[in-house]
This record gives C-alpha cells, sequence and structure tokens, in this order.
C-alpha cells in the first residue's frame, strides 16, 4: 500500500516502513506525527484519487531526527561593476519514517 501525501509545499509518494526528509516539524524526535493531507492512495489494482484531498485518510510516521541539508551557495555578480554579493545557506529538515497508512 502506497500513498501521496502534501506537506511543507512538497508532494512526497510514502510506504509504511519507509524513511523520507521532509521540511522541518514543529515536533521533537520519537514524536508520532499525522499527514492528514493525502492526496492518492494505491493498493495493487485498487487506487483512490481526491479531489484534491482524499476524505478519510491519513499517513501517520515516527519523527527520526532533525538536521540541516548541504550548503548551497549564492552568487549575484555582474562584470565590470566592481558587484559581488555571496550568501550561503542550509535547509532544515525532518526525518520521519512512516508507520501506517489509513486509506479513505
Amino acid at each position: 500500500m502506497y500513498a501521496v501525501i502534501a506537506t511543507g509545499g512538497k508532494q512526497y509518494r510514502v510506504e509504511a516502513g519507509s524513511v523520507l526528509r521532509v521540511e522541518k516539524l514543529a515536533a521533537e524526535p520519537g514524536a508520532e506525527v499525522k499527514f492528514g493531507d493525502v492526496l492518492l492512495v494505491g493498493s495493487g489494482e485498487t487506487v483512490k484519487v481526491g479531489s484534491p484531498l482524499l476524505a478519510g485518510a491519513s499517513v501517520s510516521a515516527t519523527v527520526q531526527r532533525h538536521g540541516q541539508g548541504g550548503k548551497v551557495s549564492i552568487v549575484k555578480f555582474r562584470r565590470r561593476k566592481h558587484y559581488l554579493r555571496m550568501k550561503n545557506h542550509r535547509q532544515q529538515f525532518t526525518e520521519i519514517k512512516v508507520t501506517g497508512i489509513q486509506g479513505g
């Protein structure tokens, strides 16, 4: 069984037992979180699609850890104008492990 959830402005295809990184959530490591924004639930040949969300469906997961992604360098440069701006960014994430999918 698999599902497509929406969190942090992105969509993820998840299965029970899968580990994925999502945008940072306000939950402590070891806490249980529920995602109610389920767009699709599929099992074998049967697929239930919401419009846009599937009523009564949810995905539960446990928070494993928080962290930061790799460094991304941002450079703004204009030649011959003595203009150079350099910035760096590290996006924060939450690593979750999907424990169950409740179909709608």
